[in-house]
């Protein structure tokens, strides 16, 4: 049996923030990343109408790029000590999933962190608080997934948090607050995005449900990621909506071992983090070479190739191999390293990786055991060996395809 859930109403559209004002309740707490959300005017807009709606508000500002355990403990202390109704996320992909996760913490502060990194163990949630997500980024759509990232800075993993409980009550998807989005968070969270399209495409567990989603996304986001890269407002406007629904797509179909090496690699180094939407740009293409040698991805990748980007090729194999070069084309495009031997600081291309190779070797075993636990590495087409993992991460890093 399949399940496909999402947010109960979606918002989108310029302006589309303005909707928290028709919410019922009577106190709410807004979650919030560094100051864009602030300098943009966004945060005050929601606050007002929240205000202007009858609640009482309370602000939890700062929380990091890559959250930590420890700020999402802070959250939910302070949950506790405001007993909100409405949980009010707003910014980019980190604050949103520190948000879902202080919410288990808020209405069950007892639970520990260990027991929710098990997949699809969450306790049932809205016991005290409802959710609603407001996007800034368009690349992680967790307004509308089942899926949190938080990191454990102490064991250097970014754990992937997944249960249909945290998926947003309601969702927001208003293009006005991508407008003054930086070009590389444009690019990695785009990237981001278009791995998830794909990913969900020859997910094991993917349907006639997310298939619609994954394939419009696909074409979207190659036709658009671009043009809105360089700025282009009606560009980030499709690009904040597709986005969106390759999230619907990955949260019921799931995804695979390209988010299971991002996820394990992102914190485990100490020359610096890796990106996540980085990572997954990196390494799509390798790992579209690796899952290829299973039948049924086969077939869906060179569908992609062919009928949803219309790349030229008289053979499967031939469609697939232009599909890992477009992929190529576009990190050119958007300025992102092909490998993290060139993986410079703020993951932009550079000479010299700040990820030393010796560290990366003396880890690649841990990091492999690691991505294999990884709550993605089950849904992915082929499943690899402790070996062929450490194979496909030396990859990666050098740049080569798989031979395996």
């Amino acid at each position: 049996m399949g399940r496909f859930t999402n947010p109960r109403d979606l918002y989108f559209g310029e302006g589309a923030r303005h909707e928290v004002k028709n919410l019922k309740g009577k106190k709410a707490i807004i979650v919030s990343g560094g100051h864009s959300m602030r300098r943009g005017g966004f945060l005050q807009d929601v606050q007002k109408d929240l205000e202007d709606a009858g609640f009482e508000v309370s602000l939890f500002e700062g929380v990091e790029s890559d959250p930590s355990i420890e700020t999402v403990m802070k959250g939910a202390k302070a949950m506790q000590e405001f007993q909100p109704d409405w949980i009010i996320a707003i910014g980019g992909g980190s604050p949103i999933d520190a948000a879902k996760a202080m919410w288990v913490f808020y209405e069950y502060p007892d639970e520990s962190f260990d027991n929710i990194i098990q997949p699809f163990s969450f306790p049932e949630l809205r016991k005290k608080a409802q959710f609603c997500a407001i996007s800034s980024t368009s690349g992680t759509a967790t307004e509308v997934t089942a899926f949190s990232v938080i990191t454990d800075y102490q064991k250097g993993i970014k754990y992937p948090l997944a249960d249909f409980n945290i998926t947003p009550d309601v969702a927001i998807v208003d293009p006005e607050l991508t407008y003054s989005m930086p070009q590389k968070l444009c690019a990695h969270t785009g990237m981001d995005a278009l791995t998830h399209c794909i990913e969900a495409y020859v997910s094991t567990y993917a349907s006639m449900f997310t298939d619609a989603n994954a394939l419009h996304g696909i074409r979207e986001i190659h036709e658009w990621l671009p043009k809105s890269y360089a700025g282009d407002h009606e560009a980030r406007q499709h690009m904040h909506e597709a986005q969106c629904i390759a999230g619907i797509a990955f949260s019921s179909g799931l995804l695979g071992i390209v988010h299971s090496m991002a996820h394990k690699t992102g914190a485990a180094f100490s020359g610096g983090h890796i990106i996540h939407g980085c990572a997954n740009a990196m390494y799509l293409g390798k790992v579209i070479q690796f899952n290829s040698k299973d039948a049924r991805a086969h077939e869906r990748y060179a569908y992609v190739a062919k009928e949803v980007l219309h790349l030229p090729g008289t053979t499967d194999d031939q469609l697939i191999d232009n599909l890992i070069q477009e992929i190529r084309h576009m990190n050119d495009q958007l300025n992102i390293p092909q490998g993290i031997k060139n993986y410079g600081e703020g993951g932009v291309k550079s000479d010299a990786s700040i990820i030393d190779y010796d560290e990366f070797e003396a880890k690649k075993s841990e990091v492999a055991k690691n991505a294999l636990l990884d709550a993605c590495t089950p849904e992915n087409p082929r499943q690899p060996t402790q070996e062929e993992m450490e194979k496909l991460l030396e990859c990666v890093y050098k740049d080569e395809q798989p031979d395996f």
